[in-house]
């Protein structure tokens, strides 16, 4: 059916008045379902995710206190071989030491995740100075990856205070674990590797670190346990984006 045309000059003044009338309440109507729209599936919440979006065999790696210049590189270089997406939790100093190593991790794909400016513990901090080291970790990681995706936020030390409301508020899921396997002291690689195997469970979230030492070992047991899970059914996934 062809809708009624706009009144022409010659309509009566009670024509036009339908018409007015009539636009008008599709306005209206149009606003409100605008409004009624439900929030975006994947809105951040101050909810600490430990899993990852999938069930089943799925894990989701992510890399602690980087970037570092040396283990870094290695350690994309390995994620790239076993074809592997990570995320990396990124300490605001070292971003602004190694701005090249983070260019390199989101031209590579893989994920950002902000980590705070100096690794601090943020248990007994108000929201006002949580904001402000929030926005200036991400504002060092956008000026050295322009227009940067920051998804997650990982409060040092699991000292999560008052972080979760303002970070949500910023955009960013509390990211946790639920697997992590102590190599900021590594015993040695094939123990890494060990804790790994024994440890992961289906749809975990697994901490390991990239920087803030000699994570040599992380890096050469990464590049062991991948194709082990790989070849027991495992996949890599991304964490959750909502809690």
């Amino acid at each position: 059916m062809t809708p009624p045309s706009a009144p022409s000059p010659r309509s009566s003044p009670a024509a036009r008045r339908l018409v007015a009338g009539a636009a008008a309440l599709a306005t209206v109507v149009s606003a409100g379902l605008v409004t009624a729209l439900p929030a975006r599936a994947d809105q951040a919440t101050p909810a600490v995710v430990d899993s990852t979006v999938h069930d089943g065999r799925y894990l989701s790696l992510t890399f602690d206190d980087g970037p570092d210049p040396v283990s870094t590189p290695a350690l994309l270089a390995v994620l790239k071989k076993h074809h592997v997406k990570a995320t990396f939790c990124l300490w605001g100093e070292h971003v602004q030491q190694h701005p090249e190593v983070v260019r390199q991790i989101a031209a590579d794909g893989h994920r950002l995740c902000n980590h705070t400016m100096h690794h601090d513990d943020m248990a007994d901090w108000d929201a006002d100075a949580i904001r402000q080291d929030l926005e200036q970790t991400s504002a060092a990681i956008r000026a050295a990856v322009l227009g940067a995706r920051i998804d997650y936020f990982r409060a040092p030390y699991g000292s999560w205070g008052r972080t979760p409301e303002v970070a949500a508020e910023l955009g960013m899921q509390l990211l946790g674990w639920r697997l992590t396997i102590g190599d900021w002291a590594p015993p040695g690689t094939a123990e890494l590797v060990r804790r790994i195997e024994e440890g992961v469970t289906p749809g975990a979230v697994v901490l390991l670190h990239d920087g803030g030492g000699d994570r040599s070992r992380t890096v050469e047991a990464v590049d062991q346990v991948i194709p082990r899970l790989q070849a027991e059914g495992w996949r890599f996934d991304k964490p959750a984006r909502r809690g």
